[in-house]
């Protein structure tokens, strides 16, 4: 039996949904003691105690993660791949000597945050167009601990906000950005920290794309710290375009870099997979970036949890000598039809109105509030 609709509130203007943080009823918090997790806890203040002296304030020991939920059309809602991101947070807490957040319970803490958040989940439309409900699970090391080892206290959360799109993304409409490579700055090194969801990769980024965007270029680009030959990723998403078809009547290619350096992306997984549903074909490989300045490629996009897939119709980087050099891609407007067709694909997904055949949508019944 499918659980009781809770509807979107009216008390939210929806029409002017931004990718934003809102108040909502409260967060899902858990404590790990001694090497034992406590029980649920609901917090209805957007806050957190810490002592000074927490391994998360003074070492960085925090990881995160990001997913989304929809509204489908029968009012229902669901969580897209949720099993990915639980494995992939274990992923990065053993990187930080933070002990495993079960995959049960971090389901667990998924439903109830939104579950007892269902009236801020936003209204079904075609491929999400309206927003949706995005989740941050965070775990740190909240225990307290001078010496530069791991506490003996740990806690893990889950927070919720409705959201619209980062970048203005979504319904399967797909304007193309700027993007622009970063020099100056090494924001992972091979064998360092880039694979892992660390909060720590994040924070030395922010000036440097705050200075791109100023300049114009909404999105940055990190080539490889040892050779500055091979594309690592966007600064907020994966990597992903298409090669430049021989002839119209082609099979797509669908080309990913790989590297010790790119955070694992569920979206990107998903995206391959449905590539290969396609009958495309998928090559995951180290990615030249010469590759971008010789037209290799011909569609080139970011993908990630917040932006789903964002277009990019030009990547300016700095040239031998120090001038700045501008490729542009695609028709410089909008994506190309390869990627439309992937982003529709997925959108409609996860907003139910696709078929769901690898079974990436979960709860198969929706969120139920009265297991809240």
């Amino acid at each position: 039996m499918a659980p009781q609709v809770v509807p979107p509130t009216s008390d939210f203007d929806w029409s002017k949904l931004a990718f934003d943080l809102y108040p909502t009823a409260g967060y899902v918090k858990y404590v790990n003691k001694d090497g034992q997790w406590g029980a649920a806890e609901w917090v209805e203040e957007p806050y957190v105690k810490l002592h000074v002296g927490s391994v998360a304030l003074n070492y960085g020991a925090s990881c995160f993660e990001g997913l989304k939920a929809f509204r489908h059309e029968d009012g229902q809602v669901k969580l897209f791949r949720p099993q990915e991101n639980a494995a992939r947070m274990n992923y990065s807490a053993a990187a930080i000597s933070m002990p495993e957040v079960p995959e049960e319970m971090f389901l667990e803490a998924c439903h109830k945050a939104v579950a007892k958040n269902l009236h801020l989940v936003p209204p079904h439309a075609p491929h999400g167009s309206a927003g949706s409900m995005y989740l941050r699970p965070l775990y740190f090391a909240s225990g307290a601990q001078l010496a530069l080892v791991a506490p003996s206290e740990f806690t893990f959360i889950v927070y919720v906000t409705q959201t619209g799109s980062l970048y203005g993304s979504a319904g399967g409409k797909a304007p193309a950005v700027d993007a622009f490579v970063i020099e100056d700055f090494d924001r992972a090194a091979p064998q360092g920290t880039g694979t892992y969801k660390l909060a720590g990769n994040y924070g030395p980024v922010l000036r440097h794309m705050a200075q791109a965007k100023k300049n114009g270029y909404p999105i940055t680009l990190h080539l490889d710290s040892k050779t500055r030959t091979f594309v690592d990723e966007f600064s907020t998403s994966n990597f992903a375009a298409f090669k430049k078809a021989s002839s119209p009547d082609s099979t797509p290619t669908l080309v990913v870099p790989k590297s010790e350096s790119i955070l694992r992306s569920v979206t990107t997984k998903s995206l391959m997979d449905i590539a290969k549903s396609f009958g495309w074909n998928i090559e995951h490989r180290p990615l030249k970036f010469q590759e971008v300045v010789d037209g290799t490629l011909e569609e080139v996009f970011a993908c990630g949890t917040a932006a789903a897939i964002t277009p990019v119709r030009s990547i300016t980087y700095t040239a031998p000598g120090g001038a700045l050099q501008k490729v542009s891609l695609g028709d410089g407007q909008n994506a190309g039809p390869n990627t439309l067709k992937l982003l529709a694909e997925l959108t409609g997904i996860q907003a139910g109105n696709r078929e769901d055949k690898f079974g990436w949508t979960w709860p198969a019944e929706g969120v139920d509030a009265s297991k809240a």
